[in-house]
């Protein structure tokens, strides 16, 4: 979105401005540098039907893409969001015999028709959120994917040109039963087949998490040690967490 005030990043992305907001921090630690500029996010729903959210946002003071390649000409705010259980499936395959030669990966992005759902609904919700009184100080025309872009087919064509990787790709070796053929890894961490090899990353999560993926890495690498160090479990703890009343038949 254009931003009306002259209050966003936009002023921070000159050259002599980085200069200045790199030295304040090295210097002080204080000042644009003491944040990433990501501290307002959510979980929402995308439709009724679904149990527990299934989007998560990002609001950034700035308008560009997400990889910083790109940026707007002028001050703008923007918001990243896309679903975070993705039922789209890649895989990750020997390109030779030769072991440093680097592997074949696809990640199939977009390939099941429930992220197409999920993106027109991230799209939709979006629109809803800046279009809020507490906006209307702020807001100008729509820079992307912009007041003409409507229909299902519109938005999934916004979305082929414009989708981008969140960079948490997980589940390569996923865990499960010896005898389930998807498996890689037992509950222990083990490969199944080959005696004194463990994966204790990421790539062993059957799905991935709601959410980002450093935390439950962290879980991750510390329950796998103990497995490796032959260290007793503790108790499961099945926690309780928020499930809205009305979320089989409301969004919200």
């Amino acid at each position: 979105m254009e931003c009306r005030e002259p209050i966003t990043l936009y002023s921070a992305m000159s050259p002599l401005a980085k200069a200045w907001i790199c030295m304040r921090w090295l210097l002080r630690h204080v000042g644009p540098g003491a944040t990433n500029h990501f501290e307002t996010c959510g979980f929402v729903r995308s439709r009724a039907g679904v149990h527990y959210p299934d989007l998560q946002y990002h609001f950034l003071p700035l308008s560009m893409t997400y990889d910083g390649k790109s940026l707007a000409r002028g001050h703008g705010f923007q918001a990243h969001v896309g679903p975070m259980r993705s039922q789209s499936r890649g895989w990750v395959r020997l390109a030779s015999a030769d072991p440093p030669e680097a592997p074949r990966i696809r990640f199939n992005y977009m390939s099941h028709p429930d992220d197409w759902t999920a993106m027109r609904a991230a799209v939709r919700l979006t629109r809803e959120i800046f279009a809020q009184p507490a906006f209307d100080r702020y807001r100008g025309r729509e820079i992307q994917p912009g007041d003409a872009v409507r229909t299902d087919a519109e938005i999934d064509a916004f979305v082929r040109e414009k989708v981008e990787s969140a960079y948490h790709p997980c589940g390569t070796c996923r865990m499960g039963r010896s005898d389930d053929p998807r498996a890689v890894v037992d509950p222990a961490c083990r490969v199944i087949g080959v005696d004194g090899l463990r994966v204790i990353d990421s790539s062993i999560m059957p799905t991935i998490t709601t959410g980002n993926l450093n935390a439950p890495t962290i879980m991750i690498g510390e329950k796998g040690a103990d497995h490796v160090r032959g260290r007793a479990l503790l108790p499961a703890a099945n926690v309780p967490v928020y499930v809205a009343a009305n979320w089989q038949t409301a969004q919200r």
